[in-house]
C-alpha cells in the first residue's frame, strides 16, 4: 500500500514546524507528559462573566468524579439554559477536566450555555467500560439537576475532542439503550472511535512522528482494553463496532484529512446515515489531528471552530439568525 499522504495545510504545516512531535508512547513517556502542568483555567475565566462550580459525583464503584461546572453570571435563571455536556483528549491516558476546555467556554459565550467537564478516570489505572461509565454517570448527575443548574433538559449537548469524541460516542449509545438521559445532540471533534486501528488512514500516519500516530493510538487502546480479544471489546468502548447506529440523536462529525482517525470518523458518520440518522460530516482538508485545539489561530482553524458553533445555534437557536 502506498505510503502517500495528504498534504497539511501550509498555514498548519509551517505552525506544526515548531511543535516537538514524537511517534511512539511508553510507560515512562506517559509519565512523564503527566507530570506536566495541568491546561490553567484560570486565563480562560479571567475575561468572562462566569460562575464556576467544582462538584464530585460517585462512580458505579463508588470513586469519586470531579466534576467543573461553568455558568453564565448574571443571567436570568427564569429561563433555562442548552447544556454542554463535555468530554476531554487525551488518548483515554491523559488529561483532565480542563484540557480544550477553551472549545465549550466559546458556546457559554455564544449561547449562554452551561459548561459540565467530567474528570473521568483514566488508562491504564481505569479499564474496560469504566472510563464511558464515569461519563455516563456524570451525565446523569447533570440531567437529574437540571433545575438547579438553570439547565433545559431537552437541550444537552455531548461533546468531546479525540478520546473525548469516542467517549461522546460511547456515552450516547449507553444513554440510548439504558433510555436515560435524554441528549439532544453529539458534537464528536476528531473522534477516537475504532480500536482496530486498521483503516488506510491510520497506515498512512505510522511509521513517523506526528500529534498522534498510529503506534500512539495502539498504546492508548491497549491501556484501556488490556488483554480484551475483539470479540470482547464492548461498542460503549469502541463505538465502530456498534451493530446498530439507529434512534441516535443528531451528530457533528469532524476530522482533518491528514490523520489517523479520518476514516474511522467518515465511516460513522456513512453508518449513522446509512441507519436513518442525521449527522453532518466534516474532513477539513490538509487538518492534522487536533489542529484547532492546538493552532486556533490558524485560518482553517478558525472556520473549523466557527462551523460548529453554527451548527450548534441552528440546533439550540432555532428561531434566531446565526
Amino acid at each position: 500500500m502506498t505510503t502517500a499522504r495528504p498534504a497539511l495545510d501550509p498555514e498548519l504545516r509551517e505552525l506544526l514546524a515548531d511543535m516537538p512531535l514524537m511517534s511512539q508512547l511508553s510507560p515512562d513517556v506517559l509519565a512523564q507528559l503527566r507530570r506536566l502542568p495541568s491546561t490553567p483555567v484560570e486565563p480562560l475565566l479571567a475575561h468572562r462573566q462566569v460562575d464556576r462550580r467544582e462538584v464530585t459525583v460517585p462512580a458505579k464503584d463508588g470513586a469519586p468524579i470531579p466534576m467543573s461546572v461553568f455558568s453564565p453570571a448574571n443571567t436570568d435563571r427564569t429561563t433555562s439554559a442548552p447544556c454542554v455536556y463535555w468530554m476531554h483528549g487525551g488518548g483515554l491516558v491523559m488529561g483532565d477536566r480542563f484540557s480544550q476546555i477553551d472549545i465549550p467556554l466559546e458556546w457559554l459565550d455564544e449561547f449562554g450555555a452551561v459548561v459540565v467537564s467530567v474528570d473521568y478516570r483514566l488508562a491504564p489505572e481505569a479499564t474496560g467500560t469504566a472510563l464511558v461509565d464515569d461519563c455516563h454517570q456524570g451525565l446523569l448527575w447533570v440531567a437529574e439537576h437540571s433545575a438547579e443548574l438553570g439547565i433545559d433538559p431537552a437541550r444537552i449537548v455531548v461533546a468531546g475532542a479525540s478520546a473525548g469524541g469516542g467517549l461522546a460516542a460511547g456515552v450516547t449509545l449507553l444513554a440510548r439503550d439504558l433510555g436515560t438521559p435524554a441528549i439532544a445532540a453529539q458534537m464528536l471533534i476528531c473522534p477516537m472511535l475504532d480500536h482496530r486501528n486498521a483503516s488506510t488512514s491510520s497506515r498512512q500516519y505510522a511509521g513517523g512522528p506526528g500529534v498522534w500516530t498510529r503506534e500512539m493510538n495502539e498504546f492508548g487502546w491497549r491501556a484501556v482494553l488490556g488483554d480484551l480479544t475483539d470479540d470482547e471489546v464492548p461498542a460503549y468502548v469502541s463505538p465502530a463496532l456498534a451493530d446498530d447506529l439507529s434512534g441516535l440523536p443528531t451528530a457533528y462529525i469532524d476530522t482533518g484529512s491528514a490523520e489517523v482517525f479520518r476514516d474511522e470518523d467518515t465511516d460513522y458518520a456513512t453508518r449513522i446515515w446509512a441507519a436513518g440518522g442525521q449527522a453532518e460530516l466534516h474532513v477539513w482538508a490538509g487538518g492534522f489531528h487536533g489542529f484547532d485545539a492546538l493552532y486556533p489561530q490558524a485560518r482553517i482553524s478558525a472556520t473549523a471552530r466557527r462551523s460548529r458553533t453554527d451548527w450548534l445555534a441552528r440546533l439550540l437557536l432555532p428561531d434566531s439568525a446565526t
